[in-house]
């Protein structure tokens, strides 16, 4: 019966639990896990983890065979089932047996003994141990009628297999009994093996007592005194205890006599429970069932009796028959409270999605399996945790866990929380009077802001949003209009950051369990309280029960925000804000925007309110005047002075394809001061990668892009202007089809002529000073070329301006020859940081002196991924087919870089070594690296137009760089592969250190070694739960020796560098050839405008409500509709919007086509009346 390696055949907490104790006794564990659970505890703790199956129990942890094989594949001389799957299954305990497996419980003739409720009364009753009047099992209903006759109602009709509240109903009436009969028998043959049924008396106020034993397997059994379990819904049990309070002595002592006897009786073996109805009013107790595995509840025994009753049934299984002792006396008292992922006020639905915040006070036992950052499903059952707490008495124990669930949170879905404290402070409760019937009367009041409608996009924004991050690609994101979210906090008496909601579009329809105050603002929109029109810019009391609905904005503005009194929203921070990214999948409500069902918290109600001055309240219009400063990026360098001229005299367009990340405009195309972006890139409008500022007018390409909050922190495009900070609101309120007139101001904020100084603030010799708005400094190092020496000097600055810990500066984001440091122009303005930096950089070492820390990481790279080739087939699909780089990336950088075969772009990568240069190059610690050796440096052009997705840490190369995307999204760098994550997100284990989920350092160098795809995926999986650690050596880079080895390899480099380049000529030529840079976009074209178009007596025309692209036709000419019915589908802002038929009708006429771009008014769509349907 010896074992050294134990297999444990569950998930959640008590695998968590199980594991544990088996590593204390020296035992090898294995776990086994669903495609849901790769990541969970029990599969890190184990030595060894199998993967059984898709997420389904039955394809998984209910799969004897599956189980059973990885026992085999494993060694696993022993299983231990845990509780509920397996557990309880006799045949497979036997099948265990038969295949020399220990299996750590009962025997297989037990669990077939007592796993069959009439089977299990009938040993009771031969064991003396009293039982509810009842009968055995029924042949039809006739029978149970008479016999529910005899026993007198109510009575409870059981499946003989059923369990868990599952497959029982009380009757209280012949009736009843009828309608329950055939349901029930259904329920037990769809959920056990049997179908068979019997009836027991139904004790209305009955108590749920058991009774825990231990028995060698050879006729000696103890027990661990009595527990009680009576707070239950649906006869699940939610708050247990130890010992049963209120018990008489001797009813305690016939309980523990009874377990005792009916186990020995039958040679029990291993860890059981004997359960018991007890009827307080009589003081008697019948038998209910025994339940042959560990109980949920054991912990409140192990507290009082100071026991690990997992060891016992390890030590026991492994022969120990000495470990089964009589326990003694217990002491003290012990409650547990079982955290479940359920809606209470929602009739317990089951609660999933993703922890945003699990917090669990110490001083307590917590047995869990959740954390931050779990991803939880409605696959398995809905407990989280479970919380114990030990006290002297009964008194002490109860308060002990109310301060504990307290400080208990669980956030990113629904809980039991706020129940589980309203039942222990219930009167009956704490008098012990309570029944299993007591919960069912116990309401959850905590405070709800239920949703009823998500509206198009809203979502959980505070301000500023998200600080300090940006040099690893964490956008600060928050409202994007801060001015009106701002205020609408201060009218509330809150801190103007406090977390509120911003709504885009149609915004949301909430339901407010409690009264509170909440004040909307931004664009005008329609705003009502139970359909009652209320005021924005005021507080508005929201009465208890109430639905607030905030429509879509009527003429102007884009979008509105959602204020609530008492300190706003009660949401998690990440990384310092509660502001959510949803690109990203952090901050907010589960790092997504809001939709139906789900609930937040927080907000009350207020007297200490006051409406929004009216001269304070922003003023919406349709034509935009936005106020801009110069630079960082602007004429003669870049522009010519006609160009800035132009920029500033324009009234540009808002493009529907506009969103948080930034709002495109349509407007004129630059001359161009150069015909290139020399290393950088083949378009003018290219530079080596450079931070950017929030409100920056981006330029990728001839179409400029207005930055916003949830932009990227570094690109490779030149910004003439970058709009003010008290300016950047408007940014939020820009619609598409609106007009945008930039207004050239001074550093004052006075309006100034648009040309004075290109951006330009000083220069330093080779260090130049840009402007980039009002509250940033760019300072950039010699030439527009790749040069590590820059990039050295860029972080001896860097460094050295952290050191000086200026008052106001609150980031530092370097580039590839760039530092921007950003500021607080309040604290400290940009021309004071203007002279302090220029002080700073003249106290900078030589180049020739700088080293810098340089890990080497190592980190697998499956070759051509099937991800990369799925996403060029999308590419091929719906963008482009003809594209230059299509239908083979790896081909394209072959031909480009005048490589004789493929193969040798496979050796370039692997043997490169890749220094990063910058980290958030397409967001969140995404590195942008080069090679060490130039003759490695492999160059590419981008994507144009870019993809429209990317899978998430593909490998791209695009100029000179290397990039790996930190998340799923749009592209345009040329694949060669794809690798393991570089942000962890909510958790870091493994190589991602605690608070930071980015993987790399500046400096790192990568180093790529060659996988199979299949091998990558369960890499990504094992990285994120900290098994896989990538080989890290540490080390340092040296410029001095960098520029001796490219001195010493000079003639190499300068052949590999000429030979590229003629390829890169020659492709180019090709290009010009093809009339590549004369692409239009063929979806550009017109549709007909609504005065164009003649629509039939009776029809009705369907028109564009704002400027968008036809996304999806879902009808053609001669389709029947009915009212309601979608008829296309048209995306603005990346978001899809429905256009539904208004009428019952026949489409008479499309009058556009996916792809198409459409303006407010187009015309899309002619519907006539319908006829009479032809049969």
């Amino acid at each position: 019966m010896t074992f050294d390696t134990l297999l444990v055949a569950n998930r959640g907490e008590i695998a968590v639990r199980i594991i544990r104790t088996a590593r204390e006794l020296g035992l090898r564990t294995v776990a086994v896990y669903s495609d849901a659970d790769r990541g969970a505890p029990h599969v890190r703790l184990a030595d060894e983890a199998v993967r059984l199956g898709p997420a389904p129990a039955k394809e998984s942890y209910l799969d004897a065979d599956l189980v059973l094989k990885a026992a085999k594949d494993t060694g696993a001389g022993a299983i231990h089932p845990g509780y509920g799957f397996l557990s309880e299954d006799a045949a497979f305990a036997r099948r265990c047996e038969d295949a020399g497996i220990v299996f750590v419980g009962p025997t297989p003739e037990q669990l077939e003994l007592f796993g069959a409720k009439h089977t299990a009364r009938a040993a009771a009753e031969a064991a003396g141990v009293p039982l509810a009047p009842g009968t055995g099992l029924l042949p039809g209903l006739t029978e149970a009628l008479e016999a529910a006759a005899r026993i007198g109602y109510p009575v409870m009709l059981k499946a003989t297999g059923g369990g868990g509240g599952i497959g029982m109903s009380a009757c209280r009436s012949a009736d009843e009994l009828t309608e329950a009969w055939e349901r029930v028998q259904r329920v037990a043959a769809a959920s056990f093996s049997s179908a068979g049924v019997f009836l027991e008396r139904l004790v209305e106020h009955a108590r749920h007592v058991e009774v825990q034993v231990f028995g060698d397997g050879r006729g000696r059994v103890v027990t661990f005194g009595d527990r009680d379990c009576s707070l239950q819904r649906r006869n699940q049990k939610v708050l247990e205890e130890a010992p049963a309070p209120g018990l008489p002595s001797a009813v305690r002592a016939r309980l523990a006599s009874c377990a005792r006897d009916l186990c020995a009786a039958v040679g029990y073996r291993s860890a059981g429970t004997v359960e018991f109805v007890y009827d307080a009013a009589r003081e008697e107790a019948y038998f209910l069932e025994v339940n042959t595995r560990l109980q949920v509840e054991h912990p409140v025994t192990e507290e009082i009796y100071g026991v690990d009753l997992v060891a016992w049934m390890l030590r026991l299984a492994r022969g120990e028959s000495e470990v089964v002792q009589e326990p003694g006396a217990p002491r003290g008292h012990a409650v547990e409270a079982r955290v479940y992922a359920e809606d209470p006020s929602r009739d317990h639905r089951p609660s999933a999605g993703l922890l945003t915040r699990v917090e669990f006070p110490g001083g307590v036992r917590v047995d869990g399996w959740v954390e931050t950052g779990t991803e939880v499903t409605t696959s398995y059952d809905p407990m989280l945790a479970k919380v114990i707490a030990y006290g002297s008495d009964r008194a002490h124990a109860l308060e002990r866990l109310d301060e504990a669930l307290a400080r208990t949170r669980v956030d990113g879905i629904e809980t039991n929380l706020g129940l589980v404290r309203a039942a222990l402070a219930d009167p009956s409760f704490r008098r012990a009077t309570h029944s299993t019937a007591t919960l069912a009367e116990v309401t959850d009041p905590t405070q709800r802001i239920e949703v009823v409608s998500g509206g198009t996009l809203t979502t959980v924004q505070d301000w500023p949003g998200r600080t300090g991050y940006w040099q690893v690609g964490v956008p600060p994101c928050g409202p994007m209009d801060d001015l009106s979210f701002r205020l609408g906090n201060r009218a509330l008496g809150n801190q103007e950051g406090a977390p509120g909601l911003e709504c885009t579009l149609q915004g949301p329809t909430l339901r407010f369990t409690h009264t509170t105050t909440v004040c909307v603002t931004g664009a005008p929109a329609p705003v009502t309280v139970n359909g009652t029109a209320v005021a924005q810019w005021e507080p508005v009391t929201v009465p208890a029960g109430a639905l607030l609905e905030v429509g879509a904005p009527t003429e102007h503005g884009l979008r509105t925000y959602v204020l609530v009194a008492g300190g706003g929203l009660d949401v998690p921070a990440f990384l310092g804000s509660a502001s959510t990214f949803t690109l990203g999948r952090f901050g907010g409500h589960g790092g997504r925007a809001l939709r139906t069902g789900d609930v937040l918290h927080g907000g009350s109600a207020t007297d200490h309110g006051a409406p929004v001055p009216v001269g304070d309240r922003p003023v919406f219009s349709a034509a935009w005047r936005v106020g801009a400063l110069e630079g960082p990026h602007a004429a003669p360098e870049f522009f010519t002075e006609d160009d800035i001229h132009d920029f500033y005299a324009a009234d540009w367009k808002v493009h529907f394809n506009s969103a948080r990340t930034g709002v495109r405009l349509v407007g004129p195309k630059p001359r161009w001061a150069r015909t290139d972006g020399g290393e950088a890139g083949l378009h003018p409008s290219n530079i080596h990668d450079t931070p950017y500022s929030v409100g920056a007018v981006d330029y990728t390409g001839d179409m400029p892009v207005l930055l916003g909050p949830d932009g990227p922190s570094l690109g490779g495009f030149v910004c003439p202007a970058t709009v003010v900070s008290t300016e950047r609101w408007k940014l939020g309120q820009l619609r598409p089809g609106d007009t945008v007139r930039f207004a050239p101001l001074a550093d004052d904020g006075s309006q100034r002529p648009a040309i004075v100084d290109g951006g330009v603030l000083a220069r330093d010799g080779d260090v130049t000073y840009r402007r980039s708005g009002d509250d940033n400094l760019l300072v950039e190092f010699g030439p527009l070329q790749l040069d590590l020496a820059l990039r050295m000097r860029v972080h001896a600055l860097m460094e050295a301006v952290t050191e000086a810990a200026l008052d106001g500066v609150t980031d530092l984001t370097p580039g590839i020859r760039s530092l921007q440091i950003q500021t607080d122009p309040g604290r400290l303005p940009q021309r004071e940081l203007l002279t302090a930096v220029r002080d700073i950089a003249r106290t900078l070492p030589p180049s020739d002196q700088l080293v810098v820390p340089s890990r080497t990481v190592h980190l697998p790279l499956s070759w051509d991924d099937p991800a990369t080739r799925e996403a060029i087939a999308r590419y091929m699909a719906g963008v482009r087919d003809d594209a230059p780089w299509c239908p083979w990336n790896i081909e394209f950088i072959r031909r480009v870089n005048g490589l004789d075969s493929v193969d040798d772009v496979y050796r370039t990568v692997f043997d490169a070594e890749y220094l990063v240069l910058g980290l958030g190059d397409v967001y969140l610690g995404a590195p942008v690296a080069t090679p060490l050796d130039p003759r490695h440096r492999l160059v590419t052009t981008k994507y144009n137009p870019a993809r429209t997705w990317t899978a998430e840490n593909s490998v791209g190369i695009g100029g000179a760089y290397l990039c790996v995307y930190g998340m799923e999204g749009p592209g345009g760098y040329q694949f060669v592969g794809r690798t393991t994550q570089v942000w962890s997100g909510w958790q870091q284990r493994g190589a991602f250190e605690p608070g930071s989920p980015w993987l790399l350092r500046f400096f790192d160098r990568i180093k790529w070694y060659p996988v199979e795809p299949d091998e990558l995926l369960d890499l990504r999986a094992d990285i994120i739960s900290g098994r896989f650690v990538p080989r890290i050596e540490e080390g340092v880079f040296s410029l001095a020796e960098y520029e001796a080895f490219l001195a010493a390899d000079s003639a190499s480099i300068a052949e590999f560098r000429a030979r590229q380049g003629a390829a890169f000529s020659a492709e180019r030529d090709d290009w010009e050839a093809a009339g590549e840079f004369d692409r239009a976009d063929a979806a550009s074209a017109p549709a007909a405008p609504a005065a164009e178009v003649t629509v039939p007596a009776g029809g009705r025309l369907i028109e564009a409500e704002f400027a968008a692209s036809v996304w999806q036709l879902n009808v053609k000419p001669g389709d029947r509709v009915t009212a309601g019915q979608p008829l296309l589908a048209l995306e603005a802002m990346k978001m899809e919007s429905r256009v539904s038929a208004p009428m019952d009708g026949v489409v008479h006429q499309v009058l556009t086509k996916p792809g198409a771009q459409v303006e407010a008014g187009t015309a899309l769509v002619i519907l006539t009346s319908a006829g009479p349907t032809v049969p």
